[in-house]
């Protein structure tokens, strides 16, 4: 029987498969800004929900990079989790490891800001401030037109995200800027 997972148990198995500072970081970077496009989306009831994705999203990554997002639909179908949270963490590799498409406005979001979440930390980590607060569009703009610089987030992914959703390239930055500081405070305690 599947069965809703509370804040405390997904992070209990987030860290039951991932050790790497980094990536308790980016899941927890990625679970307040899917918090935060809860609530800016009018999906305020299914916040915590949002956030349980968010943070799961990445759950086989780091046990099994070659695997991602196949593993945890197993590690997470063992669990007992619902399959609403299975199809939702496994719908941001669309295209590139599984064939399990975005269809709710929620996945479409995780799709367009998992690479850009890691793009837009990267641009704040070298600012003097280290943070987004004071992080503008157009530094991440600048930073998105250098494939460069942090080579591992798919600009194009980026791109199809902000298809996906219906928004210019520039909203979702902007709004993802404003996501992150929103919960700044918690992913900086990595």
């Amino acid at each position: 029987m599947s069965k809703p997972i509370t804040r405390d148990e997904a992070w209990e198995l987030l860290c039951r498969w991932n050790k790497e500072p980094f990536h308790l970081k980016h899941a927890v970077t990625v679970e307040g800004v899917m918090r935060y496009f809860a609530r800016e989306l009018g999906y305020g009831g299914e916040e915590d929900f949002w956030g349980t994705v968010g943070l799961l999203h990445d759950l086989d990554f780091e046990a099994y990079p070659d695997e991602h997002c196949v593993k945890e639909q197993e590690i997470l179908r063992e669990y007992g989790a619902e399959e609403r949270l299975i199809h939702a963490v496994a719908s941001h590799g669309y295209g590139l490891t599984v064939d399990v498409k975005p269809e709710h406005e929620m996945e479409k979001v995780l799709y367009a800001v998992d690479e850009l979440t890691g793009l837009i930390g990267a641009v704040a980590i070298m600012r003097p401030s280290k943070s987004v607060s004071d992080l503008e569009l157009k530094s991440v703009k600048k930073k998105f037109k250098t494939p460069s610089f942090a080579a591992g987030c798919s600009r194009d992914v980026i791109q199809k995200g902000a298809e996906m959703l219906g928004w210019d390239l520039d909203d979702l930055i902007s709004r993802t800027i404003l996501a992150m500081r929103d919960c700044e405070a918690e992913y900086q305690q990595f």
